[in-house]
């Protein structure tokens, strides 16, 4: 039923022309993946610790959580794979990702309540970095840069220079 709503809404949305649309539905599904998986994480270190966790319905709504948000993910990513470009796809769903379950841990597990302003300040930049390298290299994929290339260059820049500050222009 979910995914028969998620289908009508991707469609109403044009999932088939605009990226985003498959991208977000993997992504906010997949934030609840890994929050089933973290609850599950927690689960099992209790039942390690001989407490009877596998009495509370909890667990077992979790793992339905799980099986359910990463079938419903995988369909959507590969949907997104079968119309898009896989170097498209594969940094896009990357960042949304990511965003997703961050945004998911601070709300969910209040995780970042604990942390430092500095450690904060260092996540958030590491996060923001890795954003930005993905852009660059998506960005400047196709651009053709060999070794050969910025030698030249750098002998050119070189040659000009030795020419400008020559007082009769000459070598």
């Amino acid at each position: 039923m979910l995914h028969r709503q998620i289908l009508t809404v991707s469609h109403a949305w044009k999932g088939q022309t605009n990226i985003l649309i498959y991208i977000l539905i993997c992504s906010l599904i997949g934030a609840f993946s890994v929050s089933s998986v973290k609850g599950l994480g927690i689960a099992i270190k209790q039942m390690l610790e001989r407490k009877p966790v596998y009495r509370h319905p909890l667990v077992y709504v979790l793992v339905g959580i799980l099986v359910l948000s990463v079938s419903t993910q995988i369909n959507y990513l590969n949907k997104a794979l079968d119309v898009f470009n896989t170097s498209l796809v594969t940094p896009i769903y990357y960042v949304c990702f990511t965003t997703t379950v961050v945004t998911c841990s601070i709300i969910l597990f209040k995780e970042w309540s604990s942390m430092d302003l500095g450690d904060i300040i260092g996540t958030l930049s590491g996060f923001c970095s890795i954003i930005i390298g993905i852009f660059l290299l998506h960005a400047f994929k196709n651009t053709d840069i060999t070794w050969n290339r910025n030698l030249m260059v750098i002998v050119c820049q070189a040659m000009k220079n030795l020419y400008a500050a020559s007082p009769t222009g000459q070598f």
